[in-house]
């Protein structure tokens, strides 16, 4: 049950305006440099290729973030005259549907670079100077960290698109480094009663994401670590796929229409499961999380299981409540900032790290990876929480908010930490597949 607005006492002091400009350039600079590598590892011509149906021409999301950074920075908070006014309505989201987005007149990749860069440029002068302060979108550097996220996430919308295309290797990156630890136990208790959800105080925090407020969730278990790739193949193996009981009907039709049988990029051969990650083909990875599954197949799988997703609320309260204190921690681990031990972010990796890995960035109660690796699908629809107000624009998320998507927690490895927190909330439609999407499962406590 939902009370009401709560103390957010997560955040700590807020920092000095020099600090905040700081953070500001060195979360616009990272942003930057990702995007500058998942354009420049291929060819003009794969730029303006569209690899898929369902993403944007690469070219296409360079633009855009030069756009929208051109949009919210130099006009809004700078008040300076529009630079390509005629191309706004190009590069509006919700203007033109993916699969039409190479038929538009979009700049060429040397003009899109010009474009965001000359953008770039400007807005470093304008953050020199910024009070930092004065007006909302000022407050705490807001809209740059804003800005800084938008760029973040169109990089892991990228990577979505060189996971999509064919064609030679274009990425490489090493591999996750190994944890060793004893045998953890394959799920933990989650203590019933109130907790603080959501954020009044976090500076860079997106609207969904506010206000702070109490919520109530009973006694639960939930998996210690994501369900992995071995697991998976156990529900694969017993018919997971061809067993009506476990399935959504709208997640049955769907499997049945699109003749579904494993995880997208997974294909069968000599009698062993094999995957394609970034052009690469290899063995499936048993003791890592399962990516690339829909919220159907995840929600069938905890039936097989005879468990279920944890909805939002218990996920959160998982992932951010101290037992000893009685808080609500920014992240798992604490406070503090994600690091390297902390989680898998940032696409450092390009791969999920194996379950059980990162015990640094583990909860008090010692759920493991519940920030990074993989995205974890919840029961939960995407819905306000009580007292939300849209900012700085309604397109953020209020006309996102109903039955018709499902709510992501944690974050993946293609997330960088700007646009990841404790309090983060994504969404996406439960058929979507080719996003880094895995999940975990639980049970409640009363059935024991």
């Amino acid at each position: 049950m939902t009370g009401t607005a709560d103390t957010d006492t997560t955040a700590g002091p807020a920092p000095v305006p020099e600090a905040l400009r700081a953070r500001a350039l060195e979360a616009l600079t990272a942003a930057r440099a990702r995007t500058a590598l998942l354009t420049e590892c291929v060819d003009d011509g794969e730029l303006m290729t569209q690899h898929s149906p369902l993403m944007s021409p690469l070219v296409w999301d360079l633009a855009h973030i030069g756009n929208q950074e051109e949009q919210w920075l130099w006009r809004e908070v700078a008040g300076r005259e529009a630079l390509r006014p005629e191309i706004d309505p190009l590069y509006d989201a919700f203007a033109h549907p993916r699969s039409e987005r190479p038929s538009l007149p979009l700049l060429g990749p040397a003009e899109a670079r010009a474009y965001a860069a000359d953008v770039r440029t400007r807005v470093l002068d304008v953050l020199a100077g910024a009070r930092l302060e004065g007006r909302p979108l000022l407050d705490a550097g807001f809209a740059f960290g804003m800005i800084a996220q938008h760029e973040q996430q169109h990089d892991e919308t990228m990577l979505i698109t060189h996971q999509l295309r064919k064609g030679p290797v274009a990425l490489d990156a090493p591999p996750p480094p190994v944890h060793p630890s004893g045998p953890l136990p394959d799920e933990v208790l989650v203590p019933g009663g109130p907790f603080t959800m959501g954020t009044s105080d976090e500076p860079w925090a997106l609207d969904n994401e506010r206000p702070a407020h109490t919520r109530t969730v009973a006694a639960f278990h939930l998996d210690t670590t994501p369900v992995t790739n071995g697991s998976y193949l156990a529900f694969m193996a017993d018919g997971g796929y061809t067993d009506r009981r476990w399935w959504h009907p709208e997640g049955w039709a769907q499997i049945r229409e699109h003749r579904v049988v494993a995880p997208l990029f997974w294909s069968q051969e000599g009698g062993r499961w094999l995957r394609r990650r970034f052009g690469v083909t290899e063995p499936v990875p048993e003791d890592e999380p399962v990516v690339h599954v829909s919220w159907y197949e995840a929600d069938a799988y905890a039936r097989w299981a005879g468990r279920r997703l944890p909805t939002e609320a218990e996920w959160e309260k998982a992932a951010r409540y101290d037992p000893v204190t009685g808080r609500s921690r920014r992240y798992p681990w604490g406070d503090a900032d994600p690091g390297p031990d902390h989680a898998n972010l940032g696409q450092r990796h390009l791969r999920p790290a194996r379950a059980g890995s990162y015990p640094a960035g583990a909860s008090p109660l010692g759920v493991r990876q519940l920030i990074g690796d993989v995205w974890e699908w919840t029961a939960s629809d995407f819905l306000p929480y009580p007292g939300f107000r849209p900012f700085p624009y309604k397109e953020y998320s209020e006309v996102f908010f109903g039955s018709e998507y499902k709510v992501l927690r944690g974050g993946s490895f293609a997330v960088d930490a700007v646009a990841c927190r404790g309090t983060f909330r994504n969404w996406d439609y439960p058929v979507r597949r080719q996003i880094f999407a895995g999940f975990r499962t639980a049970r409640s406590a009363e059935l024991d």
